[in-house]
């Protein structure tokens, strides 16, 4: 069906299979999504980027208008269509990223949204000069949440209509431009090198029961949302949790999910809070995928990689229902769920913390401590941070459950022995069951988190050089990696903890380093954040923001890194026998440095000095090797890094302050 005809036949009512829609969601459109009106050039013959499997997967995670909407030099700000404006500051910024090995973009939630209102004409915005108010002030998030209900910000975790994109993103949100405009996106981001993955929110609906937003309830009431023993509908998700477990739900998933694989050439999906869905769903999904092919549907579907959120809480926790897709239950299956052990270990503290200012390895616990009684004892931050080191070196094995190395207490054992809260840390049966992370779009930014923990008084440098030795953890660690978009830019919300609905003002991506990284935009919003403001209100008023320098260089190392990581073949391991072999802690035990961990990885052997001062580390088994420092990094930006030596007699690497560096043989 041509275009123009199919924006003529409208069908009133919310469809669950609907692909197409009119403004706001009001009517579903009968349309033909292999019309060639609705593809843009060269869509049929779009050549992808190489694949890479999840295991190898460095993953960019960001919001549709986080990336443009604040950058002078795009010319489609907010949109869809900002991804093909070539010489963006955002688009440059990616191209650099994909030639330092970044290999996926993870787009948050795309699909129609239920809280943004799709008209430009309808949605409103803060009414107040933001810029005029000082750091520590709580006008501006008073301005932003007043606009906040009717405004074009949402993260988008609020799924109206599953498989079509949402239309604020569009330039004309009345019809199929927002079709044609989401594949110009994923054809600009491919072009660029990088694979697109989509965030996917299956496991709740914005609302159940006969509400104006509710599609599914509608349809077959009690059915498609999981209900309770009163009959009334689950919300542990946040919102009217959906039953995956029922047949017609389960297919709507892998119908859904299959669709955009085919008709928009996504390369991975990203599942919320996955551990809702049952594990046999997901498998379903990848069998469904693993069935598309070139020749017949146009995608490889085995190249599309998926991951999620496999953690255990609510009505169907610990299996109560059926098995779940949680972290223990995915091991081995392929399917990656993100990893909090070792993100917990270098940050600090959780993401529930009273007190903020809970240190960790890259926010100098015991090394470098701050003010806040939250940490214990000297003895008790010292025991703190060498059980942290454990679980980073857990995370580094790719979150292995039997890799087997020496803790810091001298005892021989497997990752699944070291205490996570509890529960076992290491649960991947081989690298790519776990994705490492040191921050994402919940919780504070990694540098919001870090002007929290590390002492006030620390220099933008040295808060820079610890936000790289943080990223470093995940980069250089065995299976995949994600980062938030602008974090290698030393990204800040201004210490906001939940920016869902925080509008541009606290959430857009700030790609000229003239215009700062976003830290001193005011109190964040009161809702989310206001027990934390007798904490944020002196470092706003105090802090230093980051110069050009900080924020140039820290992405400069970041990337370096990167490049080493993917040229690098023992950073691509495939089987804990393999990590088992190749990959050990040889200073592990209970002369262990607190602070620094030394890791060999064939013929690399990397530092991460976490510490305020230089730190020497003797290995025995290195006394009379030809290690020098890796070339990147001898020839990279970071001139601190210049200075880490080897010293051949006596197998000493000599590693400066609150540094990573990386030695090669």
């Amino acid at each position: 069906m041509g275009a123009e005809r199919a924006e003529a036949r409208h069908e009133q009512g919310h469809r669950p299979y609907s692909v197409a829609l009119t403004t706001d969601s009001e009517r579903s459109l009968v349309v033909d999504l292999d019309d060639k009106a609705l593809a843009p050039k060269g869509w049929s013959n779009l050549r992808k980027p190489k694949a890479v499997s999840m295991k190898d997967a460095q993953i960019q995670e960001l919001h549709i208008r986080d990336f443009s909407v604040e950058d002078e030099t795009s010319d489609h700000p907010g949109g869809y269509l900002a991804f093909a404006d070539e010489d963006s500051a955002g688009s440059k910024h990616l191209r650099k990223l994909a030639e330092s090995g970044t290999s996926y973009v993870h787009l948050l939630p795309a699909f129609d949204i239920a809280t943004i209102p799709e008209k430009k004409s309808d949605q409103t915005s803060p009414d107040c000069d933001l810029k005029s108010f000082p750091a520590d002030s709580q006008e501006q998030q008073e301005c932003v949440a007043a606009a906040a209900a009717g405004d074009a910000y949402n993260w988008g975790y609020d799924p109206y209509h599953y498989t079509v994109p949402e239309g604020s993103y569009a330039t004309d949100p009345d019809g199929t431009d927002r079709t044609v405009e989401f594949r110009q996106m994923v054809k600009a981001l491919n072009e660029d090198g990088l694979r697109v993955v989509m965030d996917v929110v299956y496991n709740h609906t914005t609302s159940s029961g006969q509400a104006k937003t509710s599609v599914l309830d509608r349809i077959v009431p009690g059915y498609y949302q999981r209900l309770l023993a009163d009959g009334s509908v689950a919300n542990s998700t946040c919102c009217a949790n959906t039953a995956p477990e029922n047949t017609m739900m389960g297919k709507l998933v892998v119908d859904s999910i299959v669709t955009w694989a085919k008709e928009y050439k996504v390369d991975g999906f990203r599942f919320d809070l996955m551990g809702h869905h049952p594990k046999a769903n997901i498998l379903a999904v990848r069998k469904a995928l693993d069935a598309l092919t070139l020749e017949k549907d146009g995608v490889d579907g085995r190249k599309i990689i998926l991951y999620g959120e496999g953690w255990n809480f609510g009505e169907i926790a610990d299996d109560a229902r059926f098995v779940q897709a949680t972290q223990k239950n995915m091991a081995g299956t392929g399917i990656a769920t993100f990893s909090d052990r070792a993100r917990d270990a270098v940050r600090g503290g959780g993401p529930f913390d009273a007190d903020p200012g809970v240190q960790g390895f890259a926010s100098g616990l015991f090394t470098d401590p701050n003010s806040s009684t939250a940490n214990g004892t000297e003895a008790e931050q010292k025991a703190r941070l060498l059980h942290h080191q454990d679980l980073i070196k857990v995370g580094l094995s790719g979150n292995l459950a039997g890799y087997s190395f020496t803790d810091t207490a001298g005892n021989q054992v497997t990752g699944s022995q070291v205490d996570y809260n509890g529960a076992p840390a290491g649960y991947a049966a081989a690298p790519g069951d776990a994705l490492a992370y040191a921050d994402a779009h919940d919780n504070e930014s990694l540098y919001d988190a870090l002007t929290f923990k590390l002492p006030a008084s620390t220099s933008t440098a040295d808060r820079s050089r610890m936000q790289v030795l943080a990223m470093a953890t995940a980069a250089l660690s065995q299976g995949p990696a994600l980062s938030q978009a602008g974090t290698d830019l030393l990204r800040s919300k201004s210490l906001d903890r939940n920016s869902y609905d925080s509008g541009d003002w606290f959430n857009a991506i700030h790609w000229d380093c003239e215009d700062g990284n976003g830290f001193g935009r005011g109190l964040p919003p009161a809702a989310d954040n206001e027990d934390k403001w007798p904490y944020a209100k002196p470092l706003l008023a105090s802090a230093a923001s980051p110069d050009c320098a900080d924020i140039e260089g820290a992405s400069a190392a970041y990337q370096d890194l990167l490049r080493i990581r993917t040229d690098e073949p023992a950073f691509h391991l495939s089987t804990t026998g393999q990590v088992q072999e190749k990959l050990g802690f040889p200073l592990s035990g209970k002369d262990e440095t607190p602070g620094v961990i030394t890791m060999r990885l064939g013929d690399l052997v990397v530092v991460f000095n976490a510490t305020t001062t230089t730190q020497e580390q003797a290995m025995k088994g290195a006394k009379g090797a030809g290690y020098r420092l890796h070339p990147t990094q001898a020839d990279g930006s970071d001139e601190v890094v210049r200075s880490a030596s080897f010293e051949a007699a006596s197998g000493t690497f000599t590693v400066p302050a609150r540094t990573v560096a990386v030695f090669t043989r």
